[in-house]
């Protein structure tokens, strides 16, 4: 298994954490499931800080049953469609956001 992650390097902009949650749930989440091969997708965010220091805000993690999939998810077209809804959602954030991919005894996503 592996898990391919989003995270997002910044703050929301102030006044907009409702709409970024929202849009992550409503929009991101739900589009993220229709990669092909996609298994779970799960939203990890850090709680708020008294450090002004940049931190990361949020976590994307997709669980994938092995490496390929996660090529020929990427191959697909709801890359194309990823990519615009993440620029919706990267208006509302000052930051930046950066993929990678780990294996998932390195990086066990927590159970509820």
């Amino acid at each position: 298994m592996y898990i391919r992650c989003a995270f997002f390097n910044g703050r929301v902009k102030p006044g907009r954490e409702a709409e970024f949650t929202a849009y992550v749930r409503e929009k991101l989440v739900p589009l993220w499931t229709r990669f092909p091969g996609a298994q779970e997708v799960r939203v990890l965010r850090q709680e708020d800080s008294d450090s002004d220091a940049q931190r990361y805000e949020m976590v994307l993690a997709i669980r994938y049953p092995s490496h390929a999939a996660i090529e020929q998810a990427l191959a697909s077209p709801v890359r194309a469609e990823s990519r615009e809804v993440t620029g919706g959602l990267m208006e509302m954030f000052e930051g930046s956001i950066f993929h990678t991919v780990f294996r998932a005894d390195d990086f066990p996503l927590p159970t509820d």
